[in-house]
């Protein structure tokens, strides 16, 4: 049965925290907020927990997952970015965008867009799960909480613990969140000197970027 996490919105007590980095480091999935909707989370580098979530989300290695970042220092190190894409990150970040990149290869195959080998990177304006990401100490891996069959991401935590409660190690409830998902922006149509492509808009403002 799924743990349930309640931190203070401001002051997340680093106690549950570190109890949710030793669950993610033993290869379990854990229900976190962000800055736009809930999102399942779990090691980069732990190939058996990614196929997990990818079924938990009813998606195939076509389906671009995401690195959640602390911060755009360590954005960098899993993409490749020029000048003119480092300035749209840093007018954005932190903030309700997801970012599509050229992977570097700090990134595993495996979570890697297969045909194009990009990534999802982004860096979310949320307390507790920045605080999360600094304990752990590395980006960790991510998909909106859209159960299969539906279009609309969770974000009742009370909800989502007794629909996901033997899927996922913890639910932590951090406030109540948005209930719309990032914005998507494909910045690697930049790179032959285009615009950047908008995927999908949604809570992350297109006029802050310039779009």
């Amino acid at each position: 049965m799924a743990q349930y996490f309640e931190l203070h919105p401001e002051n997340p007590q680093v106690r549950l925290l570190k109890q949710t980095v030793a669950l993610l480091a033993k290869g379990d999935i854990v229900a976190v907020p962000t800055d736009s909707s809930y999102a399942l989370v779990c090691h980069l580098d732990d190939k058996a927990a990614v196929d997990r979530m990818r079924r938990l989300r009813g998606v195939d290695e076509r389906h671009h997952l995401t690195l959640l970042c602390r911060d755009l220092s360590e954005l960098a190190n899993y993409a490749r970015v020029d000048n003119k894409q480092y300035r749209l990150l840093k007018s954005a970040t932190p903030g309700a965008y997801t970012f599509i990149l050229e992977a570097s290869k700090e990134v595993p195959r495996r979570v890697s867009h297969p045909s194009r080998k990009t990534i999802g990177l982004r860096v979310p304006d949320h307390k507790a799960l920045q605080e999360l990401l600094a304990l752990h100490g590395a980006p960790l891996l991510a998909t909106t909480l859209i159960p299969p069959g539906e279009t609309e991401p969770l974000n009742d935590a009370q909800d989502i613990r007794a629909r996901f409660e033997h899927q996922v190690a913890a639910v932590l409830d951090a406030g109540a969140c948005p209930s719309e998902p990032t914005t998507v922006v494909d910045l690697t149509t930049m790179e032959q000197g285009g615009d950047p492509t908008v995927v999908r808009e949604g809570r992350g403002s297109l006029a802050a970027l310039g779009l």
